[in-house]
């Protein structure tokens, strides 16, 4: 007698779990789910409400709390005005603006070094010599193999005119561009920048 309450009580229980357990899903109602943090992610999106009714991590008042904008984390570098750095570039895109560069950014704000000429050297040749050519001449590989129809011919840095310019002639176009010369400010960071620069300093010597 005792096994068949036993085995009643069993049989009850279990249709009672199976009633609540099994919920059928609807438009808005995903219905019940084995383990529903495999199928809804509990990672915070910003600005996005991702909350779902069945989450057991937190309310969804303190869910959307974290959705919210907030300051950006401590030492984070602004890249407003196409600038990868922390320093910001005051100058337009125009030639009055180029000039005042030539005239105002003079030298490298730090002296050169082994090592910085070592990477200078080395970024040169990724992101320069292809154009400029290796030796600063401007006969680089496009130049040399397109057969004499390269549109415009890259600068020859081993020219007076070159060698006497201040270094904000050479900064203003890694910033800006020039010509057929798209501008390299998001590929070289503010001290890879000037060390090019210095790099082609030496190659002027």
């Amino acid at each position: 007698m005792k096994i068949i309450k036993s085995l009643f009580f069993v049989f009850i229980l279990a249709i009672m779990l199976g009633f609540t357990a099994c919920q059928q899903p609807g438009v808005n109602n995903p219905g019940s789910e084995y383990m529903p943090d495999m199928y809804h992610s509990i990672a915070y999106e910003a600005n996005y409400e991702t909350y779902y009714p069945r989450n057991q991590w937190v309310d969804k008042k303190t869910y959307l709390k974290y959705d919210q904008p907030r300051k950006p984390v401590k030492g984070t570098i602004s890249r407003d005005n196409g600038v990868s750095d922390s320093k910001p570039f005051y100058y337009g895109d125009t030639e009055e603006e180029r000039q005042r560069a030539f005239k105002e950014i003079t030298k490298a704000p730090f002296e050169p070094t082994e090592e910085g000429l070592a990477k200078g050297k080395h970024l040169f040749n990724i992101y320069c010599a292809i154009c400029h050519g290796e030796k600063g001449d401007g006969e680089g590989y496009l130049v040399r193999e397109d057969g004499g129809v390269f549109p415009a011919m890259p600068a020859n840095f081993l020219t007076d005119d070159l060698k006497n310019s201040s270094d904000g002639r050479y900064y203003y176009t890694i910033m800006k561009g020039r010509n057929m010369m798209e501008p390299f400010n998001d590929k070289l960071d503010y001290e890879e920048r000037w060390q090019v620069i210095q790099y082609i300093r030496t190659l002027q010597k």
